[in-house]
């Protein structure tokens, strides 16, 4: 008996020997295991609960979806214009000028920047607000919905600035009403006419237009009227803005029809002051300066050179106003020129006339010929004596008296006037100093006649 109770407590904790290492040391690697396997799905699960709630803070596609599902994107075709088949669509334009970037006179163009607003009534983006407030979309809505299609009329080049974000902005109102706002920088044609340039005003405009909706689908006009075009102060560096309005017109298509046409019209007066100080006045100083030969002795020969006139005008193909001047210019430089020439020739043939009378038939030597008229002479100059006047007697001359009492034929007249123009020759020719004293005073009247002329003209 007491064998048999000695044998089951030995059992007994042979029993318990192999529970203990069950639970705790034999198989550690399994309770391990279970606790990665645990941490393993309730990451996973609270990973699931970070991306709900990161996707409920990011709310701009739902806001987005909700926003088309409250405009009703999907239950309408937008490539028709609203109120298809029925009266035209008004829509209103007003315009803000940002700036004049540049005028371009050999392209014949300008840039300028500009907002662009647009306004009509689109019934299909209606939508209920018990607060009546409109709402605010960016350029991922206006790719959805109808927008006109107005674009430049002679443009040359023209983009929507898209920094950060494409300059574009939709409002819409609970009753439909749109408001359609763009950025656009735009190069357009200018027709400018330099014919008197550089004092010149330009015309020019740029003009708006629907591209595929004429008259009957499609009219636009300007919002607010004149008060629809607004600018910013805009300073240019060669021209300032005189004036800025709109204007409408109708423009034909013989193969499309008759649409509406918007102007937005500026006139540029150019800037003459930076003209006045690089051609104007430059060219008056030559002009005086050529006047100063009037005074100097007309046998200093190297005191009186001219004094050329130049300039760098403008490269256009037919005569400017700068082109007048600038000729007048040089044409009173090239005559006071001929001038010195016709005093120098009259001087040097008067001195040798009286050298001449002084010495008789002799001869000069190379030093005084070129003392007289300062050019080469050869060593041998042969001056035939001028023919001596036979004296006449005194019935001669009182025959002379009276055929001088008669009166002349009218070929003796015409004798008599090309006497008196050779007389007055002569007479220059022997006082060439006249021509001087003249000049003082012909030349610079003359040229003040000009000028006033000219700016009476052109100013």
């Amino acid at each position: 008996m007491r064998v048999f109770l000695l044998a089951s407590h030995l059992l007994l904790l042979a029993g318990l020997w192999l529970v203990v290492p069950i639970d705790g040391t034999q198989f550690p690697g399994r309770r391990k295991h279970k606790d990665v396997h645990l941490g393993e799905r309730s990451s996973h699960k609270h990973g699931r609960q970070i991306e709900f709630k990161m996707k409920k803070l990011d709310s701009t596609k739902s806001l987005l979806m909700k926003s088309e599902q409250l405009l009703r994107i999907e239950d309408h075709d937008f490539a028709m214009r609203p109120g298809f088949g029925g009266a035209a669509i008004p829509v209103g334009i007003d315009v803000q000028v940002e700036s004049i970037d540049s005028i371009s006179e050999v392209n014949m163009d300008f840039t300028m920047t500009l907002y662009l607003r647009h306004y009509w009534q689109d019934d299909r983006l209606a939508f209920p607000s018990s607060s009546n407030k409109s709402r605010t979309f960016d350029a991922r809505l206006v790719k959805k919905i109808w927008v006109p299609d107005v674009f430049f009329v002679h443009s040359k080049r023209s983009f929507i600035h898209d920094t950060t974000m494409e300059n574009i902005m939709l409002r819409v109102y609970p009753d439909g009403n749109i408001l359609y706002s763009v950025r656009i920088t735009v190069t357009a044609f200018c027709s400018m006419d330099f014919s008197r340039f550089p004092l010149d005003t330009q015309n020019c405009s740029l003009e708006l237009e629907s591209y595929a909706y004429n008259e009957n689908d499609l009219m636009l006009y300007w919002k607010n009227g004149n008060d629809s075009l607004r600018t910013d102060e805009i300073l240019l560096s060669q021209f300032f803005i005189e004036e800025f309005h709109p204007s409408f017109g109708l423009a034909f298509y013989s193969s499309t029809g008759w649409y509406n046409r918007l102007y937005i019209n500026f006139l540029l007066r150019r800037h003459i002051f930076f003209f006045m100080l690089q051609t104007y006045f430059p060219t008056m100083l030559m002009v005086m300066l050529s006047w100063v030969s009037f005074w100097i002795d007309r046998r200093a020969v190297p005191a009186r050179v001219s004094l050329g006139v130049s300039s760098s005008m403008p490269q256009v193909s037919y005569v400017k106003a700068v082109d007048i001047y600038l000729w007048a210019s040089f044409l009173f430089v090239f005559l006071s020129i001929i001038e010195y020439a016709a005093v120098n020739y009259f001087t040097t043939v008067e001195e040798m006339r009286k050298l001449t009378r002084a010495k008789g038939p002799a001869t000069l030597n190379a030093t005084e010929a070129m003392a007289f008229d300062g050019c080469f002479h050869d060593n041998e100059l042969d001056l035939t004596p001028f023919p001596e006047v036979p004296v006449t007697s005194i019935p001669d001359r009182a025959a002379q008296s009276r055929n001088l009492a008669e009166p002349a034929p009218t070929e003796g007249t015409w004798l008599r006037r090309k006497g008196s123009v050779r007389r007055n020759l002569s007479v220059i020719m022997s006082n060439s100093y006249m021509i001087d004293s003249y000049s003082r005073a012909l030349f610079p009247l003359a040229y003040l006649l000009f000028n006033i002329i000219y700016w009476s003209m052109y100013s």
